[in-house]
């Protein structure tokens, strides 16, 4: 007998327990806040009334931070195959019908959903048999709800009181439940509804026709075919045009349905009226023009009256399979088609006389034909008479002349803006050789005479200016004026153009005549030399390839007395010797092989060059008085950027990244004075050292006085002979040379 629940006739119901907290009705379900009022009571004891429920979905946990279930199993959903059967009262024809459908779960929230895909003329509601949602288990647990392990192959499981058999899933749901441990079953078979095959058996039976049936397939060839096409070339003598060349036509067949046109070419001011087609797109026939046909004679079928007309005035046919008096029509195929032949179009007989590329690759492959030799059709043009010039009568420029000669109407000569485009003063590149003469002659006074010789790459101009010097007797200035000089030794009134002075007749060394005045060229600026060097295939004299091979093979039997000859030439064991002794072993050597040019390369090449250049201090301070001047202070934001551009963070960039952010800052400096300091701040690898460059620049912490060195002229005469009037460099370094011209010495 139980004690009535009385103060101090009830016991402690809670003796042991360790767990008396109050369930909290706030939480969260799925990672999403929610308020949940089926909670237990104190220490989690149900309270009267209700029943331990388990979660909706048993997945196993993932080890460490784990998404909520909504997005680890976002559009996942295992697929099963399944049937269930019917019954069906009150009709005779069938008892029950087997129904197919898909069962669908979708893992994030262990909901199901069947459809039955839809049968055409079924006479039943399909689509979807069971909306999506949370489906409880059958009886005596109706509390639980169906999770992913209660589904397996070849199962039966009950929806709301149906029964749906499992037969078979598809691969990523297999996969799926191997990987959570379940042991798939092997797939059942599928059963047939009888009723619906007896139905398409009948319907098989009411559609199959009494006699065979013949299908014109077209589509495969169509598929197979579309787009391609045969070209050919054809001519066509059309005998109302006796007297004119035959008509050039142009016939395409189409693979795909076996179609042919044909469209002519007209030649200019033929007469003719322009047609789009010689031939529309049709079948060609082989026979054709023929009389025509009557109504229905031509037909994929023929007909037999079996039984005349009987009552109601119809008729009883029957095909005939023999296809008795049927009319065939030859058509033109891709097999009748190939060069040379004749091909019958409405009664004009046309030639076939070449194809294109695809039509000949096409008759290899299917046909085994190699020879694709055209057929001549054209008589060969006479030749062009050959066009007389006369010859240059001594008005105005030859060019214009010529001009004059060329048509009716006269034209100014053609020039070449290209060359003038590409070669026209640009920035610091002027495109103007420069070279210093001297007059070729007996007379005391001109030898002494001194002229700076400028050729324009523009246009191939020369223009030579003589240098004044003072007492001399001669007013300098403008000697000839800027034009094409001519060659001499060329006849005046003839009709070939006349050669005139290239670019690459001009050297160091080379002797010229600019109308009657003979000049030998003794000596160039430091920009004709880089630029020859640079173009090196253009200057054959500045290209050290040639030079050097050119020497090694008048040097290569005489090694041992030239390493001698340096040895003595240099006694203190420098390396070095002087440009003139290196000038006069060369001058020995070669015995006048070599041009002054050619040495001077040489010696360029292998030579210690003075530092002509401007002093690094004096650009230094050059460059802060103009950021002084304008008040510029962004040091410390070109240092950001400079670090923001460099990835590596290896304090190096790019010569032109560097110049890009100095132009961004907007940088108070000349283009030419920028580009020259980054020059002397890059190494071998065009990288510039960016903060000893800004560094160098800013003037408030690092402030640069300039000074300058006042140099000594140099006091060696000069004579202006054949020598150039100061050597190019202070000295050539011979191991470099001796080690190229005959190997390194053991």
């Amino acid at each position: 007998m139980a004690l009535p629940l009385l103060p101090g006739f009830s016991r402690r119901r809670n003796i042991g327990g360790q767990n008396f907290h109050r369930s909290q009705i706030c939480g969260y379900s799925n990672n999403v806040r929610r308020l949940f009022e089926d909670k237990p009571g104190i220490g989690g004891e149900l309270l009267p009334g209700q029943t331990m429920k388990i979660t909706s979905s048993v997945f196993p946990e993932a080890v460490g931070s784990s998404p909520p279930s909504w997005i680890a199993f976002d559009k996942q959903v295992l697929c099963f195959d399944a049937y269930f059967e019917e019954e069906v009262p009150e009709k005779h024809q069938e008892l029950y019908r087997i129904r197919h459908c898909k069962i669908y779960f979708f893992l994030e929230d262990d909901t199901i959903q069947v459809t039955e895909p839809v049968v055409k003329d079924s006479g039943l509601n399909q689509g979807t048999l069971l909306r999506r949602g949370l489906v409880p288990l059958p009886p005596p647990h109706e509390d639980q709800f169906y999770t992913m392990y209660h589904f397996n192959i070849n199962t039966e499981i009950t929806l709301y009181g149906r029964k749906y058999k499992i037969i078979d899933c598809d691969l990523y749901t297999k996969n799926f439940l191997r990987k959570i441990g379940i042991r798939l079953n092997p797939p059942a078979r599928r059963p047939d509804d009888p009723y619906t095959t007896e139905r398409q058996k009948r319907y098989l039976e009411s559609t199959n026709p009494f006699h065979p049936y013949e299908r014109f397939d077209t589509l495969k060839q169509f598929l197979e075919f579309d787009g391609q096409v045969l070209g050919f070339s054809c001519v066509w003598n059309d005998p109302e045009l006796k007297l004119s060349d035959p008509r050039e036509l142009v016939l395409r067949y189409y693979l795909s349905d076996d179609t042919i046109d044909i469209r002519e070419i007209l030649p200019p001011n033929s007469g003719r009226d322009v047609v789009p087609f010689f031939l529309k797109r049709d079948k060609l026939p082989k026979n054709a023009p023929t009389a025509p046909y009557h109504p229905g004679t031509i037909t994929n079928y023929t007909l037999l009256n079996v039984l005349g007309k009987p009552e109601r005035n119809k008729g009883y046919y029957l095909r005939d399979v023999l296809q008795t008096g049927a009319v065939h029509q030859e058509f033109y195929k891709d097999s009748d088609l190939k060069i040379g032949a004749i091909i019958n179009v409405w009664g004009r007989q046309i030639l076939l006389c070449d194809c294109d590329e695809f039509t000949k690759e096409h008759y290899r492959k299917k046909f085994g034909i190699v020879d694709f030799t055209p057929v001549e059709y054209k008589t060969p043009p006479p030749p062009k008479p050959e066009k007389i010039i006369p010859p240059y009568n001594g008005f105005g420029s030859e060019e214009d002349s010529l001009s004059s000669c060329k048509g009716v109407v006269v034209q100014a000569p053609h020039k070449d803006y290209r060359q003038f485009l590409v070669k026209d003063r640009y920035g610091m590149d002027s495109f103007v050789l420069r070279y210093a003469a001297k007059l070729i002659t007996d007379i005391a006074v001109d030898k002494d005479r001194k002229f700076i010789i400028s050729y324009f790459l523009s246009d191939d101009t020369i223009s030579v200016f003589e240098y004044a010097e003072r007492n001399s007797g001669i007013a300098g200035g403008k000697f000839l004026e800027r034009s094409r000089i001519k060659k001499p030794g060329q006849e005046l009134f003839k009709s070939e153009p006349s050669e005139y002075y290239q670019a690459q007749d001009l050297f160091v060394g080379a002797r010229v005549c600019f109308h009657g005045h003979n000049f030998l060229l003794v000596d160039a600026d430091e920009y004709t030399f880089n630029y020859m060097e640079k173009n090196a295939n253009e200057f054959p004299m500045a290209d050290i390839c040639a030079v050097f091979n050119k020497l090694k093979s008048m040097t290569e039997s005489h090694a041992k007395e030239i390493r001698k000859t340096f040895a003595i030439t240099d006694p203190e064991h420098t390396n070095v010797i002087g440009y003139d002794s290196f000038r006069n072993w060369i001058v020995s050597v070669a015995g006048g092989g070599f041009s002054e040019h050619e040495i001077m390369t040489l010696g360029r090449h292998y030579g210690i060059r003075d530092d002509s250049q401007t002093d690094l201090l004096l650009l230094l301070s050059m460059a802060q008085e103009k950021l002084k001047k304008n008040a510029f202070e962004n040091f410390e934001q070109l240092i950001t950027v400079f670090l923001y551009k460099d990835r590596e963070k290896c304090g190096l960039l790019p010569n032109e990244t560097c110049r890009t952010i100095f132009k961004s800052f907007k940088l108070p400096l000349p283009d030419d004075l920028l580009e020259t300091l980054l020059a002397r701040f890059e190494d071998n690898q065009k990288q510039v050292d960016y903060k000893k460059f800004v560094h160098a620049l800013n003037w408030r912490e690092n402030q640069v006085r300039a000074f300058v060195e006042e140099k000594e002229q140099p006091k060696r005469e000069d004579i202006w002979n054949q020598l150039p009037r100061s050597p190019p460099v202070s000295g050539v370094r011979y191991p470099p040379l001796l080690d190229d011209l005959f190997g390194k010495e053991e």
